[in-house]
């Protein structure tokens, strides 16, 4: 029987690519998105079913615990439980702290930080309980080393880890693994559309002197999904071209 995979952020750049890959894999795949995004999750959608992948949508607010539980609530009784998990969701409002205004600091926290919590609790006892349970959490390079002007997007990508060494622990010997990965910069098109010469600088700064493709980010998670990878946990993979290493 197909796995069940949520993706929370399912539509975005890398999102997409992680949808399509777990797709091909032979996933029963819900691609989650903002209820302000409906509109572009059904061309979306559409897209995907004109490459030949039977994608679902669901909308929710992942930074309110409610939504989440709700969203869950229909994925399973649509589908079946959340055998697979990726934490993907994220926005970013960098400002220097100087500059950051609480509003900047909550709105990160509670999109990329307590969203994890939010959608994780729902599938969580059914995981265990099944005996099986891969939960993956989309993290970043700069919340390994920081990043000028990202104080608060910087402590919720290094939560994240945290979160995840914690759980791994508790899932451990029921079956339920929990993983971050730590992309560097991925091209997208949030990157393509970056000024020519702040991307260059950039890619001049990785070792691979290029950006990731979705699609190495995704590989990377479907391994982390798999049968495979049932005696890895805790872990945080680096799939970032070697612009940092821990």
């Amino acid at each position: 029987m197909a796995r069940i995979a949520l993706v929370t952020g399912g539509i975005g750049g890398i999102g997409t690519a992680i949808c399509t890959r777990l797709a091909k894999d032979g996933c029963t795949v819900v691609a989650n998105c903002h209820p302000s995004e409906a509109q572009a999750a059904e061309e979306w959608k559409q897209a995907r079913a004109a490459e030949g992948l039977d994608i679902a949508t669901i909308t929710a607010d992942v930074s309110s615990f409610e939504d989440s539980t709700r969203m869950i609530q229909e994925i399973t009784e649509k589908f079946g439980p959340v055998d697979i998990l990726v934490n993907c969701a994220g926005i970013t409002r960098d400002k220097t702290f100087k500059k950051m205004e609480l509003a900047h600091w909550e709105a990160v926290i509670n999109v990329n930080l307590n969203s994890v919590f939010n959608v994780t609790r729902p599938v969580w006892d059914g995981m265990l309980e099944r005996g099986f349970g891969r939960i993956i959490n989309i993290s970043s390079v700069n919340g390994q080393r920081g990043q000028f002007g990202q104080a608060n997007y910087s402590a919720a990508k290094a939560g994240m880890h945290g979160f995840t060494m914690a759980l791994a622990q508790e899932g451990a010997s029921k079956g339920v693994t929990v993983n971050t990965i730590s992309p560097g910069y991925v091209e997208t098109a949030m990157t393509l559309a970056m000024d020519d010469s702040v991307r260059n600088s950039i890619i001049g700064g990785i070792p691979m002197r290029r950006m990731a493709q979705p699609e190495e980010i995704a590989a990377a998670i479907a391994f982390l999904a798999s049968d495979e990878s049932s005696y890895l946990t805790g872990a945080n993979l680096p799939v970032n071209g070697g612009l940092f290493m821990h």
